[in-house]
């Protein structure tokens, strides 16, 4: 399969976000048993700053009429810094065109090899309102950190965009969020670096876990209380 056609398969799912204070890429990765509730998955630092404010999000999808403009009542946020990750949990709007399926997410047991190729998509800073794909290899897995370095480019804006491969055999699958772009400066000149893509590990225990609203509430106090209590543990240590 080409790149063009593999990047016509995942477009539906991109969506762009915006919040008060920036602006970043995501994808719908899940659904709740009903379809009633869907779930874009992007990177941390997106909608951090927004969830601890309680700040509104906007989710636009090319394919739908409208906008989706999410105000603190209307969302759970699901976050977690330690993998640069997130989910934004939300009722599916009547009027939404999002795909009524979502890809698949790459199984946790199979890591891809160094050398594989994989493409991302997003809407960079530079031309804000413009999907834009881009694609290189696996240059390392880093499991300390559940995350790839890819020799591709990263810009401002791309962040929580989905990182994708596709085989005959396998199909197209998520493998990961765009996370950063770690520019080598080593002679002072900023000269190309890696890219960061964090795996699909807290999508999998996220997905795995929703079915209502309630439930959704629910984790996120725990997950909540969890963080704060490795923070505090980590600050008394």
């Amino acid at each position: 399969m080409f790149w063009n056609q593999i990047v016509e398969k995942v477009k539906p799912y991109l969506v762009k976000i915006e919040t008060p204070t920036g602006s970043g890429t995501g994808f719908l990765c899940l659904y709740n048993e009903s379809k009633k509730w869907c779930g874009i998955a992007t990177a941390w630092h997106v909608v951090q700053y927004a969830d601890e404010w309680q700040q509104p999000v906007k989710i636009i999808h090319e394919a739908s009429p409208e906008q989706i403009f999410l105000k603190e009542r209307d969302r759970v946020i699901f976050l977690n810094w330690k993998t640069d990750s997130a989910i934004i949990f939300f009722p599916k709007p009547e009027k939404s065109n999002l795909p009524k399926n979502v890809l698949p997410l790459r199984p946790l047991d199979k890591a891809l090899d160094i050398g594989s190729e994989v493409g991302w998509l997003g809407f960079p800073y530079l031309e804000p309102y413009t999907m834009c794909f881009l694609s290189g290899c696996i240059s390392a897995r880093r499991d300390d950190r559940k995350a790839y370095l890819i020799d591709g480019v990263s810009i401002n804006g791309v962040s929580g965009g989905p990182v994708f491969y596709s085989t005959e055999t396998e199909g197209t699958e998520i493998i990961g969020i765009i996370s950063a772009y770690a520019a080598n400066r080593a002679t002072g000149a900023t000269l190309p670096g890696l890219s960061i893509a964090q795996d699909v590990s807290y999508l999998h225990d996220i997905a795995q876990t929703l079915r209502s609203w309630e439930e959704a509430r629910k984790k996120k106090q725990q997950l909540k209380e969890k963080e704060e209590k490795e923070k505090n543990e980590k600050i008394i240590g």
